[in-house]
């Protein structure tokens, strides 16, 4: 980008009435030679000299004209575009900073017992205690269809409810416009490396390290329905622990034969087939990853944020 360019955008982000001050030049330059008798009504003395000292204005045979006309031009059309997306910044920023825009009570509750249930994995009283809990809606349903079939259906609801909780509970306009912000400083950085602009660059690295907040605040919308699966899929996992006999001195609950999958053949539930990973745990996950981008190609859903 030419430093003319670069410098007219960064004025006029800087102060709002820079704009109209380069646009009265740029008038007043059709004519010729700008003096300052000639605007000093319609500008400040201070604006004036900002735009000698940034060298925009330079001097001419009679008073003074612009160093480069067009990159002058064009540094007020790229600015459109750039208080656009500045504007933008700032409201993300602010959403950033305002968690209760994106997380309610009710996630921070969420999230807390979820690391409560996590406990259920290693500690065998709450691991039984919730397994229990959950025998009495999914105990019928083993009794009625083969275990391999009951962790099918469970996988199946899994993947219903994540994808719903994505697709509604993550602000997609918000992660889109932290991508399009990340991707125009990313262009702009290619720009002026191209032209060798030094000082514009100082001021894109600047601007990147403002925007690593953005980064937090997509973590913070991607997060948001990860606790709502996680405090949903643990319980049942908890159960398919409880129900399967993991873990020392644990005892199936169920009737379990042999499970055949792809690739490994016959294996009982519990043998690892995947270095640690036992076998119950990639049938699910299987049938889960199945199972999800069926429904999403069902119900047309797309969680991924698209920068424009």
């Amino acid at each position: 980008m030419p430093r003319i360019e670069s410098k007219v955008r960064d004025l006029v982000a800087g102060d709002d009435g820079m704009r109209a001050a380069v646009e009265i030049v740029l008038d007043r330059a059709d004519d010729g030679d700008v003096k300052w008798l000639d605007v000093k009504d319609e500008l400040s003395s201070g604006r004036w000299g900002r735009l000698i000292e940034t060298g925009v204005l330079v001097e001419g045979e009679e008073g003074f004209q612009l160093a480069d006309r067009a990159a002058t031009e064009s540094g007020l059309e790229t600015d459109d575009s750039s208080d656009t997306s500045t504007d933008s910044n700032v409201a993300l920023e602010t959403e950033v900073d305002d968690d209760e825009s994106s997380w309610s009570i009710y996630d921070k509750g969420a999230g807390v017992l979820t690391i409560g249930l996590f406990v259920g994995y290693s500690w065998k009283p709450l691991r039984d205690l919730i397994g229990t809990v959950m025998d009495v809606p999914l105990g019928p349903l083993e009794e009625l269809l083969p275990f391999y079939a009951v962790v099918m259906i469970l996988a199946l609801a899994t993947g219903l409810y994540s994808t719903l909780l994505q697709a509604n509970l993550m602000n997609m306009e918000k992660m889109s416009a932290y991508q399009s912000r990340m991707k125009e400083i990313q262009e702009r950085r290619k720009e002026a490396k191209e032209e060798g602009d030094d000082d514009a660059l100082d001021a894109i690295q600047d601007e990147q390290m403002d925007a690593m907040g953005d980064q937090l605040g997509m973590f913070k919308e991607q997060f948001r329905p990860m606790v709502w699966i996680m405090f949903l899929t643990i319980p049942v996992f908890l159960w398919m622990y409880w129900s399967i006999g993991v873990g020392a001195n644990a005892e199936a609950q169920v009737s379990l034969s042999t499970l055949v999958l792809p690739l490994v053949g016959e294996v009982a539930w519990t043998d690892s087939v995947l270095g640690p990973i036992q076998a119950w745990i990639v049938w699910y996950f299987l049938c889960s990853m199945g199972f999800t981008q069926i429904i999403r190609k069902s119900l047309n859903i797309d969680i991924s944020p698209s920068a424009s």
